[in-house]
């Protein structure tokens, strides 16, 4: 599923890419901390620590968007990040804005939608009948696993970058996943990644 849905959303990129200037494409490659509990804490959005690992991130972004140029012709990005302990993956796909700081500096916020394989509706552990080792079982879960409560989720980001080169950049980035208490009424479990990026322009410069 999350292959198909990784097809999907660089398809959607990079039909929106043609929106705007092809030449200006980015590729995107990241690494991160999954769950990061020291950002989830500070801001109210994460999971407790619940899940490990790390997340590697590979992705497409288009060149500003013309045709947006209402909502400031924004990017276009999509990518497929996979943890590194087979906990939760997901795709996005969406929009973000550089916003220029200094020659070299620059600020982007972003808004998308995720979709993720990790868990969903996790059961109760405080269900009436359970046996012992089912209380275990989902106790186990309930420690060492986000409940997203949907698999369709917001998916908004911050990034402050650095342009080393005319082609390449570096990013310091935050992404968030979570239902919003929009896609789902209960549990919003969110997950909170902390990284960085790098960013390679393509085409003539």
């Amino acid at each position: 599923m999350i292959r198909r849905m990784a097809i999907a959303a660089t398809a959607a990129t990079a039909a929106l890419a043609c929106a705007g200037s092809a030449g200006a494409a980015e590729l995107l490659l990241g690494a991160y901390i999954h769950d990061a509990a020291f950002i989830g804490g500070a801001l109210g959005t994460g999971s407790a620590d619940r899940e490990k690992g790390a997340d590697i991130e590979l992705g497409l972004r288009s060149g500003r968007i013309q045709a947006l140029r209402l909502i400031g012709s924004p990017q276009a990005h999509g990518f497929v990040s996979i943890n590194t302990d087979r906990t939760s993956d997901f795709v996005a796909a969406g929009l973000s804005w550089p916003i220029r700081i200094t020659d070299r500096f620059y600020f982007r916020p972003g808004l998308g939608l995720a979709y993720t394989d990790g868990k969903v509706d996790l059961p109760p552990v405080n269900a009436p009948g359970l046996a012992p080792p089912e209380i275990q079982r989902r106790l186990h879960l309930y420690e060492t696993r986000i409940d997203f409560g949907s698999r369709t989720l917001f998916e908004p980001e911050l990034n402050l970058g650095y342009h080393v080169t005319p082609r390449m950049s570096v990013e310091l980035s935050w992404v968030h996943i979570s239902n919003g208490e929009i896609f789902h009424h209960g549990k919003n479990q969110g997950l909170d990644d902390v990284g960085a990026r790098m960013v390679y322009a393509l085409g003539a410069r």
